[in-house]
């Protein structure tokens, strides 16, 4: 259940446009908030609801230093997904590796 909700939090941060540029301006290194707002289209306000969900999934850490939040990238927050992707990965390459094998043998026997 716990699990669940992790992955539901990481896939719903992870499929807004907006978050993974925040994501991806991150990973050159922690920034201000008022940083990361800065280039987009929007108010400070609403760049503020997309981290706070990032926060919520995991995805990243805000420190408070004096007046100013810093972002950080916190990578961990993808391992549920991560998890989730190779689960289904290794599920459906079994299968196709199976239907592969069976299609080989229809073949030969005929």
């Amino acid at each position: 259940m716990v699990e669940d909700q992790l992955l539901d939090r990481a896939y719903g941060a992870l499929a807004d446009p907006t978050r993974r540029r925040l994501l991806q301006t991150l990973r050159q290194g922690d920034a201000r908030i008022t940083d990361l707002a800065a280039p987009l289209p929007m108010s400070f306000a609403a760049v503020s609801r997309h981290v706070g969900v990032l926060e919520a999934a995991g995805l990243v850490r805000r420190e408070i230093r004096g007046r100013e939040h810093w972002l950080s990238l916190h990578p961990d927050g993808l391992s549920a997904a991560q998890q989730w992707i190779n689960e289904q990965t290794d599920f459906w390459s079994t299968r196709a590796d199976a239907l592969a094998k069976r299609l080989r043998n229809k073949r030969t026997a005929r």
